[in-house]
């Protein structure tokens, strides 16, 4: 094979020493965190999660939430619960036949209503018992008007 007369180095590249401390090599690292680092209070202890709770994986926290690379939207002014629903709504509501398209033609597809309508109902079960009162109405109350639709459209072809 070719390779025996060659000599096999083996470096270690991890940060920190079997003993724990940060090796030589990255005590910059060390150095300017503590420099620009400020002491933050100690939050306070979560309460124990109910058994409910407790199955469900908790979200990341906000902050690693924002894509990398987009500007902080100032709060407030950022996308809601009710855009995203707007936003998967208007394909029902189009495939319904109830909205015209640019042209004025109508995109009635009773097989597409209901994906997404279906698409909606996942998103609800998804988000039982982390919406609002108003967001979970407001959802249950299209959701039921949007089958009401399907089925008048349904009954009808």
């Amino acid at each position: 094979m070719g390779n025996e007369g060659k000599e096999l180095k083996v470096t270690d590249k991890r940060m920190f020493t079997p003993e724990g401390e940060l090796r030589e090599e990255y005590r910059f690292l060390s150095e300017k965190s503590t420099a620009t680092a400020t002491p933050e209070p100690e939050p306070a202890p979560a309460p124990p999660p109910k058994a409910e709770e407790a199955r469900r994986p908790s979200p990341p926290p906000q902050e690693d939430r924002r894509p990398a690379g987009f500007p902080e939207t100032p709060a407030g002014f950022g996308p809601t619960f009710f855009d995203l629903v707007q936003m998967l709504m208007e394909p029902a509501v189009i495939y319904l036949g109830d909205m015209p398209l640019p042209d004025g033609q109508s995109a009635e597809n009773l097989e597409m209503a209901r994906l997404h309508i279906d698409m909606l109902d996942v998103l609800r079960q998804k988000t039982f018992g982390n919406l609002t009162a108003e967001e979970s109405a407001s959802l249950e109350d299209l959701l039921y008007r949007l089958r009401v639709r399907y089925v008048q459209k349904q009954k009808r072809g």
